[in-house]
């Protein structure tokens, strides 16, 4: 009876497990990306990235300052997008396209961002 019990109970557990390693991860995404926010405000201010039509940082000159927190911030960007794409039951990309206009809407003014013709353009 133990047995059969603890069986019953073993896929609640793991499940159990999996959520919590789950949420534990994107908190750890979320604080990353929080702390590196002021260094991406200031590659934007300086016209050094900008937001691409696919919900991705790129640089939009020959100048690559702070490549490596470009990529960290893609990287978590990307996780965070399977994430909800397997939520949603789509596309990485689709789910990326869509991030990019809402990212677009709340760009500030002068910022670098690329259009649906792959054309980049400051905001206004």
């Amino acid at each position: 009876m133990k047995g059969r019990i603890m069986a019953a109970m073993l896929p609640i557990l793991i499940l159990v497990m999996l959520i919590s390693h789950a949420n534990a991860s994107s908190k750890a995404i979320k604080q990353r990306m929080i702390k590196r926010l002021p260094e991406i405000k200031a590659l934007k201010d300086q016209g050094i990235v900008g937001e691409n039509n696919k919900g991705f940082l790129e640089f939009v000159g020959e100048q690559k300052t702070k490549a490596d927190v470009v990529q960290a911030e893609n990287n978590d960007r990307k996780q965070v997008y399977r994430a909800i794409a397997k939520q949603q039951g789509t596309t990485v990309e689709l789910v990326g396209k869509h991030r990019a206009v809402q990212i677009a809407k709340k760009a500030r003014p002068n910022e670098w961002l690329q259009d649906a013709n792959d054309k980049w353009y400051k905001k206004k």
